[in-house]
């Protein structure tokens, strides 16, 4: 049970509350939340973000499944619940009826934290920027280079769509309960013109080519490249991990149709 709540941390929604305020503030002040701005928090728990987000702008929106906790926050006037699993939310829907673009924040469960940014990946136009406390792991996975080991599809698939930068370390202790792993906070803001290419294709593509990490990509990607009737040029002879995201992107392009 959360010190002073009531409420039991539920195993199966992957919550861990924040409970360091120093941590909070700086978290806060990253995100710096402004009057009339479109804010959509995911995951808000037992509001340790919630308050002093609302604090400076007066309202918010929270996506919230847990039934007690999404009954706690509709008691407030200053608060919008959607009450649902954030899989299943349609942000380019939201955003309109908001007004956007979104402002995302939240403490993600890290249980499902990469499908929840891989589901927030196609409304990125509809996004002025997202703030989420990760594992730590994910992070450093979210913002690898070329050559690093850290470096595969999440890095590929985020920044190709995403400036990405890793903002805050957080330990173990700043949570009730402390999960195993060390976490960070990360701020994600969509680059103004991306490169356009068929979303499908590309996660496809990328997924192959990592399949194999140790092998070169002659084994993996260029087999698929085969299969598509891919009559280009591109370098197979290096491991997926040395290949930077742009020439990832310019290879999409070129793919012939599906």
């Amino acid at each position: 049970m959360s010190a002073g709540t009531g409420h039991h941390a539920r195993k199966r929604f992957g919550q861990h509350f924040l409970t360091d305020t120093a941590l909070i503030d700086d978290i806060v002040r990253a995100i710096d939340p402004r009057p009339g701005q479109p804010l959509v928090e995911i995951g808000p728990g037992l509001g340790a973000l919630t308050l002093p987000v609302l604090a400076r702008c007066a309202h918010l929106t929270v996506v919230e499944l847990d039934r007690d906790l999404a009954a706690r926050l509709r008691k407030r006037g200053d608060v919008e619940v959607v009450e649902a699993d954030v899989l299943t939310v349609d942000f380019g829907a939201l955003a309109e009826r908001l007004g956007g673009p979104l402002r995302v924040i939240g403490n993600l469960p890290y249980n499902i934290s990469s499908p929840i940014l891989f589901h927030l990946l196609p409304w990125a136009d509809r996004v002025e920027d997202q703030h989420f406390m990760l594992q730590k792991e994910v992070v450093d996975r979210m913002a690898a280079t070329p050559g690093h080991k850290a470096y595969g599809r999440l890095s590929v698939m985020l920044q190709w769509r995403y400036h990405i930068e890793s903002l805050l370390d957080v330990p173990p202790e700043a949570f009730d309960p402390p999960p195993r792993v060390d976490s960070a906070v990360v701020r994600m803001v969509p680059w103004p013109q991306p490169v356009a290419l068929d979303l499908g294709r590309f996660e496809q593509m990328v997924q192959v080519a990592f399949s194999q990490r140790r092998k070169l990509l002659r084994h993996s990607l260029g087999r698929w490249l085969d299969e598509q009737g891919f009559a280009g040029s591109f370098d197979l002879q290096r491991r997926a991990e040395e290949v930077p995201v742009a020439e990832y992107v310019a290879l999409a392009q070129v793919l012939p149709a599906a």
